[in-house]
């Protein structure tokens, strides 16, 4: 936890209700994303109980295990949400544009669960049905193991920094305030919109302990109350094995078992759009629309993947994919990290308490300063000199970019610091165009507040790795082609 993330839950504390630690909103919401709250049986790891979605918040759509212990049932309710899940990602495939010179859909699938336990859930979900045979002993239709692909794309790109494409909502909304109660307490979405948005006269203390009540606000998902499952679920499943099949027995359990998850699902499905709609109130900071487009091209590219080539995904990555998949987060997270910083001021304010960054106003400008570079030409180098009441923890050499300036980059010529200041002379380079006087807008002017920060896109670098066919001994040498097995559709759900 920052120290602005704890001082914000203190003042949370003393203010009865939720603390902003964003002044943007730094995920995406798409304007049809697919809400998704999925349960599970209890004692049975992963296997699904039921689960309520849709795009229209007046129009969810509820699919039911009768049985969940029962695996024909649990590959029909599989079938009936590939059915939805493939029919959502094939209409965000209607329209292409040019992102640069990629081809990219215009839009991309997101889906939207309540806490980070419903990621858990779509990933355990798409690793158990993704290999799964359509031909052979216990086959399965068609649409199950590509809901299984679908899913597993999903909950891979969930692992990077600033990807939107599965979003747990109570993550979200941690993003941008900061609550009076744990970070545990914070994966329950009822509480923690309880914080953020309590009725009047309530505070968010009393709004988060009435959310505990599971009467009122049942667990969101996977997990349900155990009092539900022993003195209402339990029961209704029985009813339902004990009735002959296709005997009107049957059908009035049915019925039961839908009401009686309908009454679980309906409270959580409400805050889900209640959460959309409190983030959708936050202006849009300027670093999503590039993170989307990310989202965007990563989809397209494996959309077009499973056309043309469709071989499936091998269940474990070698070392070299694997080494490149965590470097690839590793600068994802920088990246993410400082975009959101020089999007948003209270953002950066984490990096000005640790001194990566300062804020102060221009005192001094050498606008016209010429030197000769490394190759012997003179180029233009203006120095200015910032004074801060910040503490700098920088040293001469480090180069630091201003939100105000992104195309500009600043190397600390000189620190000087004292009593009640420090003074940070800045060589400025880029963004000034190509002639000899930098236009004006182009250099900090005199009296000018300004921020600067080591934390900036372009500033992590990463070593290069081998090609996977060079794969030292040290890491099992090149690894063999990956051929798909018959064990390979005997995952166990969990």
């Amino acid at each position: 936890m920052s120290a602005i993330s704890a001082y914000a839950r203190a003042r949370a504390v003393d203010a009865g209700r939720a603390f902003p630690i964003a002044t943007r909103r730094h995920v995406h919401l798409a304007e049809r994303p697919l809400v998704f709250v999925p349960l599970a049986m209890a004692g049975e790891a992963n296997a699904p109980l039921a689960a309520m979605l849709g795009t229209d918040a007046t129009k969810p759509t509820l699919l039911v295990v009768p049985q969940p212990r029962n695996r024909d049932l649990r590959f029909a309710f599989a079938a009936e949400l590939a059915a939805l899940v493939l029919n959502y990602i094939r209409s965000c495939t209607q329209r292409v544009e040019m992102s640069g010179n990629d081809r990219v859909f215009s839009d991309a699938p997101q889906l939207l669960v309540p806490n980070p336990a419903g990621v858990g859930f779509v990933k355990l979900l798409g690793r158990s049905t993704r290999f799964r045979r359509t031909t052979g002993p216990y086959p399965v239709p068609a649409q199950v193991p590509m809901l299984g692909r679908w899913l597993t794309h999903l909950a891979e790109r969930a692992d990077h920094p600033g990807s939107s494409a599965l979003l747990a909502m109570t993550s979200a909304l941690g993003l941008h305030w900061a609550s009076g109660q744990s970070a545990l307490e914070d994966a329950n979405l009822a509480a923690l919109l309880g914080w953020i948005s309590p009725p009047d006269g309530v505070t968010g203390f009393a709004a988060a302990i009435a959310a505990e009540d599971p009467l009122i606000w049942p667990p969101a998902g996977p997990s349900t109350d155990p009092t539900f499952d022993n003195e209402v679920l339990a029961p209704a499943i029985r009813a339902y094995d004990k009735a002959a099949p296709d005997s009107p027995q049957r059908i009035r359990a049915f019925a039961r078992l839908e009401r009686d998850l309908h009454s679980q699902f309906e409270p959580t499905w409400r805050l889900m759009w209640r959460a959309i709609d409190t983030l959708r109130e936050l202006p849009v900071a300027a670093g999503v629309e590039a993170r989307w487009t990310s989202d965007r091209r990563d989809f397209t590219n494996y959309h077009d993947y499973l056309t043309s080539d469709g071989r499936r995904q091998a269940r474990h990555d070698g070392a070299v994919t694997a080494a490149r998949r965590l470097q690839r987060l590793e600068r994802e997270q920088a990246t993410y990290d400082a975009t959101r910083a020089l999007d948003d001021p209270l953002v950066m304010a984490n990096y000005r308490i640790t001194g990566e960054a300062f804020e102060g106003t221009v005192v001094e400008v050498d606008r016209d300063r010429r030197i000769v570079s490394d190759k012997g030409r003179r180029v233009t180098r203006p120095l200015i000199v910032v004074r801060t009441g910040d503490p700098v923890d920088l040293a001469s050499g480090t180069t630091l970019q201003a939100p105000s300036h992104p195309k500009q980059t600043a190397t600390i010529v000189e620190l000087r610091r004292e009593t009640d200041a420090a003074y940070v002379t800045l060589q400025l380079q880029g963004g000034m165009g190509s002639s000899a006087v930098p236009p004006p807008g182009s250099v900090p002017e005199l009296d000018e507040d300004t921020t600067y920060t080591s934390a900036y896109p372009e500033g992590f670098r990463t070593p290069e790795l081998p090609p996977i066919d060079q794969t030292p001994w040290t890491h099992g040498g090149p690894p063999q082609p990956y051929v798909p097995t018959d064990d390979d559709a005997q995952e166990v759900w969990e």
